[in-house]
């Protein structure tokens, strides 16, 4: 079995994380399920202090995956952006939205995001 994919931590540290074991009983499913979704870019972890997390705001209020991420995630690593770059972009406040295109995933905007998404890559 591979190992755990994660990035470099990019995140403002306002940012909150979900531990992996957090994860894994919000989505009620086992780590090593959390992991092949690591794995399978469906979400992305970070290294904060020396403990894998996952931005709080990929998840809804029912602590499942945002249904929008894993697609929007396969969007960008098909238009060449890396993890770290990707994790920026959704960070980044973005006033045309309003907001950042990660809180926009969670309401009437996130199929923007994704076109936005699409038409970066070309």
């Amino acid at each position: 079995m591979s190992a755990i994919p994660y990035c470099d931590d990019v995140l403002d540290s306002s940012v909150s994380l979900f531990q992996l074991a957090d994860v894994a009983k919000s989505v009620r499913l086992p780590v090593a399920k959390v992991h092949q979704l690591l794995r399978d870019r469906k979400i992305i972890a970070v290294k904060r202090n020396g403990v894998l997390g996952v931005p709080e705001e990929f998840f809804d209020e029912d602590g499942q995956i945002v249904k929008w991420l894993p697609g929007l995630l396969a969007v960008l690593h098909d238009g060449g952006y890396s993890d770290v770059a990707a994790l920026r972009w959704l960070f980044q406040a973005d006033d045309s939205l309003p907001g950042r295109p990660v809180d926009a995933l969670h309401g009437h905007l996130a199929r923007e995001v994704i076109r936005r998404a699409q038409a970066m890559a070309f």
